[in-house]
């Protein structure tokens, strides 16, 4: 069905179908779904209420460029400037890592190990767009938690979602690791770290392609910064205090290596959805 007073205007289904088809992938439809709204100002549920109906030129126009951008590769979140974590939407841009489900993993961890009747501190290192310091915000309302970012302009974007999500509950310092945190100590401190071998071949591929390397590699093996974290992070702990890391699915390993040899007991990792190897913990005796 088109606009009768023009025909080569297309309804919503025929755009959605015609971009599915030029961007391709398992998720082509949803991404196509997620772009037409995000041209029209619309969400999902009103594509859906609104299938017949025919697009304007504008709406068609500005669809194309977003569904071009899509095809050669370029991230939904950046083309829409927003990604869904745990329970709200955060701004990104290309100076960010891009939130995944798997860190939600890291979240559930960590509020497994955090009372809900008492003052917290806590400490999110590498925050990005500060996903990992809100969704704990979110959860443990009488924590304080201090996200830490040194890039200025990934600090950029988590201060916007800060502002707008944890006002009052989050505070944001920029700085490497545990330099802005010198003489303080946590109740349990997590990070995503980068974690990628500067080798690897999948940094070529997929989203990766656009996200910063800053943000992704760490080191010939991937390592260099969880061990950085872990060999600093008892000093910031309170005895009993946690340390949750995310790491690549076979680094398991090599990780709880590190923990230990950093003094960290109770060592643990926990599988994600695909039961793969991603999150490690270890706890200061």
């Amino acid at each position: 069905m088109t606009d009768a007073a023009n025909p080569a205007t297309p309804t919503v289904r025929a755009a959605l179908a015609a971009a599915a088809a030029r961007i391709g992938g398992d998720s082509a439809r949803l991404d196509a779904e997620l772009l037409l709204g995000h041209a029209l100002g619309r969400d999902r549920a009103w594509l859906f209420a609104h299938a017949d109906d025919a697009l304007d030129d504008d709406a068609v126009a500005c669809f194309e460029v977003l569904v071009a951008r899509r095809a050669r590769g370029e991230p939904v979140a950046h083309l829409v400037g927003r990604r869904g974590f745990w329970t709200f939407e955060l701004d990104v841009d290309a100076a960010t890592l891009i939130p995944r489900p798997e860190t939600e993993l890291l979240v559930e961890l960590a509020l497994a190990r955090l009372p809900h009747d008492r003052p917290l501190r806590l400490a999110d290192l590498g925050t990005g767009t500060g996903a990992i310091a809100l969704a704990l915000a979110v959860e443990r309302p009488q924590a304080w938690v201090v996200a830490v970012e040194a890039s200025a302009a990934a600090a950029q974007v988590a201060r916007r979602n800060i502002a707008r999500l944890g006002a009052g509950r989050v505070e944001l310092r920029q700085g490497r690791w545990f330099g802005p945190l010198q003489g303080e100590r946590f109740d349990l401190i997590a990070s995503n770290p980068p974690y990628i071998a500067a080798a690897d071949p999948h940094l070529g591929e997929g989203d990766l392609r656009f996200e910063p390397r800053s943000a992704l590699v760490a080191g010939i093996d991937g390592l260099d910064d969880i061990r950085a974290i872990a060999h600093a992070a008892p000093a910031h702990l309170v005895p009993g205090g946690w340390l949750l890391v995310e790491h690549g699915h076979d680094q398991g390993g090599a990780v709880r290596s590190i923990f230990r040899a950093a003094g960290l007991v109770d060592v643990a990792t926990a599988r994600d959805l695909e039961g793969r190897e991603r999150v490690a913990l270890g706890r200061r005796p």
